[in-house]
Parts: C-alpha cells; structure tokens; sequence
C-alpha cells in the first residue's frame, strides 16, 4: 500500500489537526456554547490511541502533527504525550494550538518535550471585551502566558484572533500593534459557521480586516506559507511580523487543502465544513493489534474527501458540531 496519503483529487495529505480533548477552560462565544455537555471518558480517544494514530499517519507521509482541544493543556499527560510523538521518526514538526490560560506552567515543558511552535489565541486586549468572548478567560493570564512561551524560547510564535463585527472589528489595530511590539506573527480569523452558539453571526471578512490594517501599515504580499491554511503579508517596516488571513469564506483555500482532522472521538474528518468522516476509534479497539486495516480504511476513506467547503457568508448553521468538538 502506498506510504502517502492522497485524496480523491490529487492532494497530498501531510498534516493532521489531532484533538486530544473537547473540553476548555474557557467557552468562547464562536466555539461553543455557554453551557456545554463534554464527552464521557469512555468515547474519547487514550492517550495510548491518540499516539498510535499520529504513528499511523506519521509512517504515511504526514509531516506536520497540531494537538489541538478543546484546550489540549486541560489533558492530564499532555507533556508526555507531545515528548512521545516528538519523537516519532519522520515527523518535521509537532505544534499546538492553546488559549493560552496554562502556558505559564507548561511553555518549558512543552518546549523541552519538542513543540516546536506555538498559536495561541487572542482575541481581545481589552479585559471586559476578553471575559465577554471567553464568558470567563482572565486577560492577563493569557498575556502571562504569551511572555512565558516568549521565554521559553519558542520561535515563530504566532497569535490568532477571530474578528467578530459588534465585538472585537474596533481591535484590529491594536491587536496588530500589540503582535508587532512582541515580535509575533499574527492570524486573522474568518468566524465559520459551527454549531448553535446562542447569538446571530455576521460575517466581517478577512478584506476588511486587511483594509484596517492597511490604514496604518504598509502591507507586502508573500508566498510564503506556515504548512497550513493561512495567507500571509508582511509589513513593510516591520519584518519581524508576519500577518496571516485564514478566510473560509471569502478566500476559499480548499484546491491545496493537505489535511485531516482527528476529533478526540476518534472521528477522521475529512473537511471541517462537511460531515464525511470515518470512525477511527472503532478501527482502533477492532484491530488492536494490526494497524494495515485501519490503513486500508483511511486510504479509502479519502476517496470521499471532499473537493471544498461551501460556508455561505448569511451567518446560518451549516454544521451541528461544536468548534471544540471539531478539533480546534
């Protein structure tokens, strides 16, 4: 069987967004809902799962491995996890995406264990705005957290932050200014249409956010490119920043799409805005001795992946599940 991982149009499937939990320890307004219902411990993936997955796709061609959540620094033995799968042979790169609300007490362990990089989520500078977002995220623990993985020595570290229009467009510049001072790169964020939040979404695109920048800053356009989903620009006279767009709406990036996701449940999506998916956590406990029929399972299953996404820009619902259930 062929050791990459191709799709049903072609593309080279390197890298795997894997949650290792639904659960957070803040409840951001984009993500899910104020009162949420989290996965009993038996239908989500061991540790001991969650790590032979990243074996399976690893030993096919994947390069680039991002634990996600949820908030994946709310799972007991998380830094032994990221020192396992660091060290998996072929691997180039284990990431994270993080609120941010621990990196005080694990930026150097997540560093020694071999994270190489580091988003970390940011949506507002101000206090009131930020506790309103999260619904219960202190600031300052956040910006604490940003200096500790600075001083952890993490490079390329990078803030993203949902623009949301009636609660964070006003920020713009402020967040870019605050990116710029710390010498980190930062995305923004088209919200996608994910699960019943409890409010009406109305789309602020990523040309606009560009536009408000472009106020203050000269921007240079740029091939450059961080594995994943974002475009990115550089500021004329500030080069140490790097500005990203992830756009799902407006800039559809699906024709270089390289990746899959794993859902702490053990769902393999195919396509963050469809429901095509395969079980893999019932391949796991079925086989768990083999991993050549869960391959086999995989290699057909990407046969189905679809060609894109079609989110549409009027804020409807198109897919039930929860960002958080989504693998970040």
């Amino acid at each position: 069987m062929s050791a990459e991982l191709i799709d049903g149009f072609g593309r080279k499937i390197d890298y795997v967004r894997l949650s290792v939990t639904d659960r957070c320890d803040f409840r951001c307004i984009y993500c899910m809902a104020e009162d949420m219902t989290f996965l009993p411990r038996q239908r989500i993936l061991t540790l001991e799962e969650i790590e032979r997955c990243a074996e399976i796709f690893i030993a096919n061609g994947v390069r680039k491995i991002r634990l996600t959540g949820g908030e994946p620094l709310t799972r007991k033995g998380i830094v032994g996890l990221c020192e396992r799968i660091s060290a998996i042979p072929g691997l180039d790169e284990l990431v994270m995406t993080t609120n941010g609300s621990q990196l005080t007490k694990y930026a150097q362990p997540l560093a020694d264990a071999g994270v190489k990089r580091l988003n970390i989520s940011l949506d507002s500078l101000c206090p009131d705005k930020f506790k309103t977002m999260t619904r219960v995220g202190d600031l300052q623990q956040v910006l604490a957290g940003i200096q500790a993985a600075r001083q952890a020595g993490f490079k390329n570290l990078k803030i993203n932050s949902v623009i949301i229009q009636g609660h964070n467009d006003d920020e713009i510049l402020a967040l870019t200014d605050y990116a710029i001072s710390n010498q980190l790169d930062i995305t923004f964020i088209e919200e996608m249409p994910l699960g019943h939040v409890g409010r009406e979404r109305s789309l602020f695109s990523s040309d606009q956010v560009r536009d408000s920048i472009a106020e203050r800053y000269a921007l240079l356009d740029s091939t450059e490119s961080s594995g994943g989903p974002a475009r990115y620009m550089r500021l004329k006279d500030y080069p140490t920043t790097r500005i990203g767009f992830i756009s799902p709406h407006s800039h559809n990036f699906c024709s270089t799409c390289n990746r899959v996701r794993i859902t702490v449940e053990g769902k393999l999506l195919l396509c963050l805005g469809n429901e095509h998916s395969l079980d893999l956590l019932a391949l796991l406990r079925r086989y768990p001795l083999s991993n050549e029929p869960v391959l086999a399972s995989i290699h057909k299953a990407l046969n189905n992946k679809p060609e894109k996404h079609h989110f549409s820009s009027d804020g409807d619902v198109q897919i039930v599940r929860f960002m958080n259930a989504s693998g970040g």
